[in-house]
């Protein structure tokens, strides 16, 4: 692909400038150092030896695949030249998005035999991850999969086993990873600043129902998928993996049960998957994750909250703050009154005992400076591991403990039992 379009132009010296910009805060950050998927991202130019393309095709093209190909397009050093849909809408887009220069697949297991492929980007519906995963490390491709990763456990656990036989690259779509707000909250917990972790609590509130139109009947389901269970788990594979990769994170663990409820108690249109989720993850040393989802109102948006004795980050906002704050003037007058005895003991009948209101303080910004796509940079990492044939240490488990936590919780809603972390893989 040449990027001889002006608008590409400007996009590409746009992200050309990001990805110096990045580089440098890489190599002057502490933190970053201590993250391995932050190597230096590549800024130059695309060159045309080997070393400097990267040739990559994209299975699945809706709204989240033309996402990630747009930014591909901009990304210097990687040349779409592939791209692979059986809905024909998607699959004309694709094919106009690019111009004609990439080639065009209804069936990815023709796009797997092109000799100059580099690796694969899936974005295809929750029950397609695995087999096409599976399918394109057997063909030795490297593969960047969205999450969540596969639709049950066992598919989870088959995909770690064939991508450690493959030694390829191989990365999941947690943007979080390479944020840099949620890069500091790790550092903050692991230096112990806000104390011994005592509990995780995470929500994600929309208000829409999550249906898209459809030209007719029959492709209700095929455009639909988020809203049927042969094809998907709903809110907590599309929006709860994402915390409880952080959660797993900030933790160094994964849960060893969970249980929960689910309900359909707004949309009632004939989905059958929950649009309202509750669910409670029990992990080592008595901590617990309480998770909740919902499509039927926004006021509190998303946000992951971690609660340590010292204090709080919550992720999304990107602050921390303290529980012992600075005292207000009038609480120091209080204190000072109180000690010398001024005020007389409480009246019978009155208030005996203050409410316990939430800590009215402003808190402090994680990264108060920063800017930044996750999206993009994760596809610029996942570009520069295929450049120096790395995979990303770590990437394989963010994938497997976020995938099959999150089935955990749907199981547990559906099954109405506590489910445990499955057994047979070491991760």
């Amino acid at each position: 692909m040449k990027f001889d379009n002006q608008t590409f132009s400007k996009a590409i010296e746009d992200r050309r400038r990001f990805l110096k910009k990045l580089a440098v805060f890489a190599g002057s950050s502490g933190v970053l150092a201590s993250m391995p998927w932050w190597t230096p991202l590549r800024a130059g130019p695309p060159g045309n030896s080997a070393l400097d393309r990267v040739r990559l095709g994209i299975i699945g093209v809706g709204s989240r695949g033309r996402k990630l190909m747009l930014h591909l397009m901009e990304t210097p050093g990687v040349e779409v030249i592939a791209v692979c849909d059986d809905y024909e809408p998607h699959y004309q887009r694709a094919i106009d998005l690019t111009k004609g220069r990439a080639t065009a697949f209804y069936d990815y297991h023709k796009m797997l035999e092109m000799k100059d492929l580099d690796g694969v980007v899936i974005a295809t519906p929750l029950y397609n991850h695995a087999p096409i995963c599976i399918d394109s490390m057997r063909a030795g491709q490297n593969v960047f999969c969205e999450k969540s990763l596969a639709y049950d456990f066992d598919q989870c656990a088959e995909i770690v086993k064939i991508h450690r036989e493959s030694k390829k690259v191989f990365q999941i779509g947690y943007q979080r990873l390479f944020s840099m707000p949620f890069l500091k909250l790790k550092e903050y917990v692991d230096s112990g600043a806000i104390g011994e972790i005592t509990q995780i609590r995470a929500y994600w509130h929309r208000n829409n129902d999550w249906r898209r139109s459809v030209p007719s009947p029959e492709w209700e389901k095929k455009i639909n998928w988020r809203l049927y269970r042969e094809f998907s788990c709903g809110l907590m594979t599309e929006l709860a993996s994402h915390h409880l990769q952080v959660a797993n994170w900030i933790l160094d663990s994964h849960p060893m049960a969970a249980v929960g409820y689910g309900s359909i108690n707004r949309w009632k249109d004939g989905r059958e998957l929950y649009d309202s989720c509750n669910v409670v993850y029990k992990y080592p040393n008595g901590v617990n994750v309480v998770y909740d989802s919902m499509i039927s109102n926004r006021r509190y948006g998303l946000e992951i909250q971690v609660l340590g004795t010292e204090g709080t980050i919550e992720g999304e906002k990107g602050k921390v703050y303290s529980e012992h704050p600075p005292a207000s003037p009038a609480i120091v007058q209080l204190i000072n009154e109180l000690e010398r005895d001024i005020l007389d003991s409480v009246p019978i009948g009155g208030p005996s005992w203050v409410p316990d209101l939430e800590l009215d303080i402003k808190g402090k910004w994680l990264t108060p400076d920063w800017s930044g796509e996750e999206t993009a940079i994760q596809l610029a990492a996942f570009a520069n591991a295929i450049r120096e044939g790395k995979p990303i240490p770590g990437m394989i488990e963010h994938a497997y403990r976020g995938g099959v936590a999150s089935l955990m919780g749907q199981f547990a809603m559906e099954q109405g039992r506590e489910i445990k972390w499955p057994e047979g893989i070491e991760i």
